[in-house]
């Protein structure tokens, strides 16, 4: 069973900066897609960004240029840099493993930006 584990969220102000983890479980992914999405309060939830192999990453309008998604030295790991933090980035972040027709995700963690 794969898992994915998010970490390092919290409570920023407006400008601030944040970088979340997501470690998976089990063989090696580094090949493998990885997905970040978010849901805001209320709001439905939608695609971050990506990264798929070393270094081929893409994002979404409202992030690109903020957000830096990156692989890690640790065994599956990716990271999610966030700079330039704006309120309306408040949400619980996931990241998702797709293999074959499943989806696995992680639990989700908080980020909350204050004006």
């Amino acid at each position: 069973q794969v898992q994915l584990v998010e970490s390092g969220g919290g409570s920023v102000q407006t400008g601030g900066s944040l970088r979340l983890s997501c470690v998976a479980s089990g063989s090696d992914y580094s090949a493998n897609v990885i997905y970040w999405f978010r849901q805001p309060p209320g709001g439905q939830r939608r695609l971050v960004g990506s990264i798929i192999g070393a270094d081929a990453a893409g994002y979404s309008e409202a992030v690109s240029g903020r957000f830096t998604i990156s692989r890690g030295h640790a065994k599956n790991s990716v990271y999610l840099q966030m700079d330039s933090l704006k309120p309306e980035d408040t949400a619980v972040y996931y990241c998702k493993l797709p293999l074959g027709d499943q989806d696995y995700w992680g639990q989700g963690i908080q980020v909350t930006v204050s004006s």
